[in-house]
């Protein structure tokens, strides 16, 4: 009995020497590092905000500040965990982000909750503002990236919005 005639078999497997990750670019991970920064300080500011918060409804208030220190703190930690998966290093170094971040400083005393309401809601738009910047140019490299910013804009937009409804009046 004779063999069959070997066929040649089409296979979607590639080589290991072709597989490559996908690494950022210097100009993704630079987007990424000013989103990281502003989020970095947006949770200082916020916790600032929260220790030094005083007047009418201070509890409510002292409470959603935790809400947007631990959004800003768990958004920072993903950002900066995914410039990690993407080859880049964030730097969040005390040093470094009062160095770079886009957000207004924050009062260093005492704050009535009125005052507060507008100064967190302000910075938490410029961080909004950051990662509305960066979007379009991450987007176009990495879209799983920009889909983690789009998450992030969400929850910062809706703390926001929770936030400054203190001070709207009807």
């Amino acid at each position: 009995m004779t063999a069959a005639p070997r066929t040649e078999q089409r296979t979607n497997r590639r080589l290991a020497d072709d597989v490559r990750n996908f690494t950022a670019s210097p100009r993704l991970a630079a987007g990424l590092q000013r989103v990281l920064v502003d989020l970095i300080e947006l949770h200082l500011q916020g916790k600032q905000a929260h220790w030094n918060v005083v007047g009418t409804n201070f509890r409510d208030l002292h409470l959603q500040l935790d809400e947007l220190v631990d959004a800003a703190r768990e958004s920072s930690d993903t950002i900066a965990e995914r410039m990690r998966a993407l080859d880049a290093v964030p730097d969040g170094r005390s040093d470094t982000v009062a160095a770079t971040t886009s957000l207004p400083p924050f009062p260093a005393q005492e704050v009535n909750t009125t005052d507060v309401v507008d100064l967190i809601t302000t910075r938490t738009y410029a961080a909004i503002d950051t990662l509305r910047d960066v979007h379009d140019a991450v987007d176009a490299e990495d879209p799983s990236t920009s889909d983690l910013l789009h998450q992030v804009i969400a929850s910062l937009e809706k703390l926001a919005w929770m936030i400054k409804s203190e001070n709207r009046g009807i």
